[in-house]
C-alpha cells in the first residue's frame, strides 16, 4: 500500500497527489507510467508520472475523475493510501540535445509533459512549451514548467487567459518565426492528431504520447493496440510515445470512441 503524503485540487475533477514509492521514485525516468489500483478488487488505471523526488522517495500523479475509479480514487485524502501502485512501467523518453523543441500539451496532458519538459531543458536544448485548455481553470501546472522553460504560451478556447485558440495556433506561431527541431504532444487524441497534421506540413519531427487509450497496463488486454507506420503497436509495452507523422489517428480515434 502506498500511503497518500498530499492532495491539490487543480479543479473540480482534477486533483494532484504525492504518494510515498521510494522505489519508483528511484527507477522512473520520463514517459514511464504506473499502475494504480483503490481497493482490492479495483480497476487498474495507468497514470503517468508528473514527477518525483529521489531525496524524499514520494512520486506525484495527476488524477481527472471521469469513471467510478477515478471518482473513488480522487475522493481519497492525506493520510490514506493506494492499495497499489506499480511501476515504472512503459519505454521512457528518447532525451538528447537537438536545438529547439516545443512541448505542448493539452488539458490533463500537461502531468506526463512536465517532466519531458524538465528532462528536454537539463539536456541543453531551448524549450518553448504551449499550454492549452479550454478555460483559464483548466490550465495546470503551468508555474511548474516555468522554470524549465525558455518560453510559455498558453492558448484557451475561450480567450480567458493567454491567447485565445487551439494549441495548434500556439505552435504554428512559433514554427513560423524560427527554426524548430522537435516538437512533443501530449494531450486527447484529437487534438495530438491535428498537431501531427500540422507539424508534417512544416516537416517537422514530433513525438506524441498515446497514454489515453491504455486500458490493462501490461500488454494483456489488447485495447492499447494502434497502427504506427503500418505495424501494430501495444502503447503500453512499445510505448507510450510514438512518432506522431507514423500514427494512424483515425483508427485510434474510432477505437475510443467504443469506450463512450
Amino acid at each position: 500500500m502506498n500511503k497518500i503524503l498530499s492532495k491539490e485540487h487543480f479543479s473540480q475533477n482534477v486533483v494532484k497527489f504525492v504518494v510515498d514509492a521510494p522505489m519508483i521514485a528511484r527507477s522512473r525516468r520520463p514517459g514511464h507510467f504506473v499502475i494504480v489500483r483503490c481497493g482490492e478488487h479495483g480497476e487498474r488505471i495507468p497514470l503517468t508520472i508528473t514527477d518525483a523526488d529521489v531525496d524524499k522517495g514520494t512520486i506525484t500523479l495527476v488524477i481527472q475523475a471521469v469513471g467510478e475509479s477515478t471518482k473513488k480514487m480522487c475522493a481519497l485524502e492525506p493520510g490514506e493510501y493506494f492499495t497499489d501502485v506499480v511501476g515504472p512501467l512503459g519505454q521512457a523518453t528518447h532525451i538528447e540535445k537537438v536545438g529547439t523543441v516545443v512541448c505542448c500539451g493539452g488539458g490533463v496532458g500537461v502531468a506526463p509533459l512536465l517532466p519531458i519538459v524538465k528532462a528536454m531543458k537539463e539536456a541543453g536544448n531551448r524549450v518553448i512549451t504551449v499550454l492549452a485548455a479550454r478555460t483559464k481553470d483548466l490550465i495546470i501546472l503551468e508555474s511548474e514548467v516555468r522554470p524549465y522553460s525558455d518560453e510559455v504560451i498558453i492558448m484557451t478556447d475561450d480567450g480567458s487567459y493567454g491567447k485565445k485558440g487551439l494549441v495548434t495556433n500556439g505552435v504554428e506561431e512559433v514554427i513560423l518565426r524560427e527554426k524548430v527541431d522537435l516538437v512533443v504532444t501530449i494531450g486527447p487524441a484529437i487534438m495530438m492528431k491535428f498537431v501531427s497534421l500540422l507539424t508534417k506540413k512544416y516537416e517537422v519531427p514530433t513525438m506524441c504520447s498515446l497514454n489515453t487509450i491504455m486500458v490493462d497496463g501490461t500488454g494483456m488486454c489488447g485495447a492499447c493496440r494502434v497502427t504506427v507506420d503500418g505495424k501494430t503497436k501495444f502503447v503500453c509495452i512499445d510505448g507510450p510515445e510514438f512518432d506522431a507523422h507514423k500514427v494512424d489517428f483515425d483508427e485510434m480515434l474510432m477505437r475510443l470512441r467504443s469506450y463512450n
